[in-house]
């Protein structure tokens, strides 16, 4: 099942924490993540590895280069989601692939343009607009990390990450929304995001 992140900013960040919620979930996942174009003969390589591997989901970041270049032409998306939108027309042509679902940034200047989109399973959105799906009810930036409180419904609860970056806590809150879609308990997503750690903090 292949889970496709697009967007101007953000893109790996929010491939590594779905990445990391999907083995504390249990789940044989790769990931493939650049901020670059991600050509069809490396995607084709990696999509081999990852079958032969055994992986149950492939996590790929979509560039509006690899989009504009049809790398992912007759590939089967499962999630397709953007964390910002800098390039409506071309970061569009992910979601024009009917993929089962769709995750929209509800803070996004260009919603409206996606919100278009649906998922044919389900659409879900984030944000700090209320009426998202996944709420950002709140969120803290620390010297070493960022904490963000997300709402599910009726459930609230707390995640984390050692990234300082100004958006982390919407990035959290798009993996939090993929990983919803896959019926992913808050409990195991909290713990995937703490475990994203890029610079080895956690290990001192």
């Amino acid at each position: 099942k292949l889970i496709c992140i697009t967007g101007a900013t953000g893109k790996i960040e929010v491939a590594n924490f779905v990445h990391e919620i999907l083995k504390s979930a249990g789940q044989p996942v790769a990931i493939l993540a650049s901020e670059g174009e991600i050509k069809v003969g490396q995607l084709h390589k990696f999509l081999s590895t990852a079958w032969k591997a055994g992986s149950n989901y492939c996590v790929i970041t979509a560039s509006t280069a690899s989009l504009e270049n049809e790398a992912f032409f007759g590939l089967p998306i499962y999630v397709a989601a953007i964390t910002n939108s800098a390039n409506p027309t071309s970061e569009s042509l992910l979601f024009k692939m009917t993929p089962n679902y769709v995750v929209l940034n509800h803070d996004d200047s260009n919603y409206e343009d996606f919100s278009k989109y649906a998922g044919r399973d389900a659409t879900v959105s984030y944000g700090s607009d209320r009426s998202s799906n996944i709420e950002i009810i709140s969120a803290k930036s620390y010297k070493y990390g960022t904490e963000a409180k997300l709402t599910i419904g009726s459930t609230n609860f707390t995640v984390g990450s050692f990234l300082t970056d100004k958006d982390t806590a919407s990035y959290m809150a798009a993996a939090t929304a993929i990983a919803d879609a896959l019926h992913i308990t808050p409990e195991k997503i909290a713990e995937g995001i703490s475990n994203y750690d890029p610079d080895g903090i956690n290990k001192e």
